[in-house]
């Protein structure tokens, strides 16, 4: 792992990385790490090219503190549902002696969504000391004590060197919620895409983040075991899965995208991604296969086919499989006109074809680019790489 210490570096400014989880779209961002320590994966390019570094900590706590400085003057000028105008706006911003338009922008939208929650960027905070962590988070807590969430990425890799009384003291300190991208369940998917760590060592990893008393989500990726171990993946997931009991388990589908590892070995044949039809049939699997958990299923992306694919287990798995049958059922040419309605953000599930406005605009598409059951899947790849 390349990483950058320098801790005489000079502070350039309040920071915003690249990424965070859809769930916490109306979070406040604080940079604590710069890009991935990892960043192996075969089928992400988001960090790639980019050095890791630590940010000193006395850079962090200046962000926190600028944040709290213009939330401290936005609470006395904006009352929360009151309209604000542009001018009003300015004025506000040309009232501080330190100017940041990054920082008071998500000052301004921080406030307007409630402040009640604070994301940890970017990939992996909790690399940082555990002492550094704990100092970071105790001032968050000091300066926003009425934000009831804060919530990071993490590597099971860097969770299993974590000293569980480590853990618990990050949790007293408000770090609560805790984002893990398992993927997949089976060691020979994990291999392949060189994610770093085993199925034991993603079980581990999870029943300790819960063991300290925080929550977890963890993200599994339908289609990232090829059309050959599609259903090793799925079933394997699911036990991983039912081993852990997270609070949240999160749907993100595989998208191979230009310039990542996979792709690459897409194109020499090495690797063949499975169709929608196939991710959907791996999915049902492994919903099937869920057991004695109570986790809450959520499917936030325009990746996935299915985005109302919500629920809370036990009691609605036969809901959600029957999301997925629901697609099955329908007519061959009505499957493709969903796929693609669906990768437009037109539909979130089968049955908003029914009565939606949009239907003769996805026909209209499908016409002009000449979308067909034959090639709907290579369209929607194309599709699909803008969201990633």
């Amino acid at each position: 792992m390349e990483e950058n210490k320098d801790k005489n570096q000079a502070y350039k400014g309040f920071e915003q990385g690249p990424i965070r989880p859809p769930s916490e779209a109306y979070s406040l961002l604080l940079r604590l790490t710069r890009n991935c320590p990892w960043n192996r994966c075969t089928f992400c390019r988001v960090y790639k090219g980019r050095r890791f570094s630590l940010r000193p900590v006395d850079h962090i706590i200046r962000d926190i503190d600028l944040i709290h400085t213009y939330i401290t003057r936005i609470k006395q000028i904006i009352k929360p549902g009151l309209p604000s105008d542009q001018e009003m706006i300015n004025a506000l911003y040309g009232s501080f002696e330190v100017k940041d338009r990054v920082a008071f922008n998500a000052a301004m939208n921080w406030y307007a969504s409630g402040m009640e929650s604070i994301f940890l960027q970017d990939a992996n905070s909790v690399i940082l000391k555990p002492e550094d962590l704990i100092h970071i988070l105790d001032h968050i807590k000091a300066c926003f004590p009425e934000t009831g969430r804060i919530t990071s990425y993490a590597r099971s890799h860097t969770i299993l060197r974590i000293k569980p009384h480590y853990l618990e003291q990050m949790r007293a300190s408000g770090l609560n919620r805790i984002h893990i991208g398992m993927e997949s369940g089976s060691d020979l998917v994990l291999k392949r895409v060189n994610k770093g760590v085993t199925k034991a060592g993603h079980i581990r990893a999870g029943l300790k983040v819960r063991a300290a008393g925080m929550e977890l989500s963890e993200y599994v990726m339908p289609g990232l075991g090829g059309i050959d171990l599609s259903i090793e993946h799925a079933l394997e997931t699911a036990a991983a899965l039912n081993a852990i009991n997270p609070e949240f388990i999160r749907i993100r589908t595989l998208a191979v995208t230009p310039g990542t590892r996979l792709a690459r070995q897409e194109q020499q044949g090495l690797f063949e991604k499975p169709s929608d039809a196939m991710m959907a049939k791996e999915l049902r699997l492994f919903l099937e296969s869920l057991d004695n958990i109570q986790s809450k299923v959520r499917s936030d992306h325009i990746l996935n086919l299915f985005e109302n694919l919500n629920g809370q287990l036990p009691r609605d798995k036969e809901k959600l499989i029957g999301i997925i049958d629901r697609f099955f059922d329908l007519p061959e040419n009505d499957r493709v006109i969903y796929q693609v309605g669906r990768r437009l953000g037109f539909f979130m599930g089968p049955e908003d074809m029914e009565d939606s406005s949009h239907m003769d605009q996805v026909r209209q598409t499908c016409k002009q680019f000449g979308v067909t059951p034959d090639n709907v899947d290579e369209i929607i790849d194309q599709l699909m790489k803008r969201f990633v």
